[in-house]
């Protein structure tokens, strides 16, 4: 670690506890993360941090969300946890084609919440690290314009954004119909710069090739020219692990 991020870890932890927060109990690859996310500065970086645990005992205060609070959402059998990528990472595969836009948005949130909680945590080796980074598949095969939501996936990354920084490694976009561009166009609008830099929109076969190398084929599906079965969400079985709790 440079000296320039020890100064600043150590700033943000003297900020929050200047805040009455303890930070005893968070690694240093957890406060990175939202260093990171705010340029390194240790006081919004810090103001971040607040955000995040006060946010998380009120949303989640048992530290979970479990199947059956989101049963509606996993029933349109959508969304898929494949395994680790080449560099470690969590890939969960979205085929948007499946996707039923919801009248209730906080539900809808919940299920964000469990889907990124249960993909992240399926990167833990018995105990979380702070730093694990998740790759996103957006398969925008087949898409209708029944299933086209904006609203909630501006929701899906404010939230990415807002309360998990630094856990996206990269997304993927696949198989774009035509009339989904200026959608798409409307969306990058609510997204920070530093989350559009780490989407890739994949069209043409050099591409293709470049996402499978750079995901690995073992973790892909099949109909993406890998060589795995898609594993729905929850049906994949998460290893016992201790997660940092707020």
């Amino acid at each position: 670690m440079h000296t320039s991020q020890e100064t600043a870890l150590a700033q943000m932890r003297k900020s929050l506890q200047k805040l009455g927060f303890s930070t005893e109990k968070f690694g240093d690859p957890t406060l990175m993360r939202f260093l990171v996310a705010r340029y390194m500065d240790a006081d919004q970086a810090g103001d971040m941090f607040v955000k995040w645990i006060k946010w998380r005992k009120s949303f989640v205060p048992s530290n979970n969300i479990d199947d059956s609070e989101v049963i509606d959402q996993l029933e349109q059998r959508k969304v898929y946890l494949q395994g680790l990528s080449k560099n470690g990472h969590p890939v969960t595969v979205v085929r948007a084609c499946n996707h039923v836009p919801s009248k209730d948005h906080l539900q809808f949130k919940k299920f964000v919440v469990h889907l990124l909680d249960k993909v992240i945590a399926s990167s833990f080796r018995g105990k979380e690290v702070g730093n694990e980074q998740l790759i996103a598949v957006l398969d925008l095969q087949g898409l209708a314009y029944k299933n086209v939501d904006p609203r909630g996936i501006i929701t899906g990354f404010q939230l990415l954004q807002s309360y998990y920084p630094e856990r996206l490694a990269k997304c993927f976009l696949l198989n774009m119909p035509w009339f989904f561009v200026s959608v798409w166009r409307m969306i990058s609008r609510f997204l920070e710069k530093t989350t559009l830099e780490k989407i890739k929109i994949v069209s043409s076969e050099d591409e293709k090739e470049e996402f499978i190398n750079e995901v690995g084929a073992a973790v892909l599906p099949e109909l993406f020219g890998g060589n795995a079965k898609l594993t729905l969400l929850q049906d994949f079985e998460l290893a016992p692990y201790e997660a940092v709790t707020p």
